[in-house]
């Protein structure tokens, strides 16, 4: 069974960072997009950043110049480092992934559980 697993949230005061992570596990052949989306009390999910296999990434205009999307695909993991940090960027923060497994040739979009970001003084 495949499974998105994130750590890394918390509560940090304005103008401070965070840097998440989510690891892919189980059975992973192959790992396309992964990506990085909030949401936010009463909002609806929205997209942050995403990137590709090949490396290029995809901001939201509101987090970019302060948010750096990566991965390290030997471990299958990809991560967001979060800086300067702002109230508004509060909420849920899931981690989500195009990926394909040994027993089958489709790919499917897997997502994690999410994880709490708060930024408050």
């Amino acid at each position: 069974q495949v499974q998105l697993v994130e750590s890394g949230g918390g509560l940090v005061q304005p103008g401070g960072s965070l840097r998440l992570s989510c690891a892919a596990t189980g059975p992973v052949r192959s790992i396309d997009t992964m990506g990085w989306y909030r949401q936010a009390p009463g909002k609806e999910r929205e997209l942050v950043a995403t990137i590709t296999s090949g490396g290029s990434t995809n901001y939201a205009d509101s987090v970019k110049g302060r948010f750096t999307i990566s991965r390290d695909n030997a471990k299958n993991t990809v991560y967001l480092q979060m800086n300067s940090l702002k109230p508004e960027d509060t909420a849920v923060y899931y981690c989500n992934a195009l990926l394909g497994v040994y027993y089958s040739v489709n790919y499917r979009t897997y997502w994690g559980q999410g994880t709490q970001a708060t930024v408050s003084s």
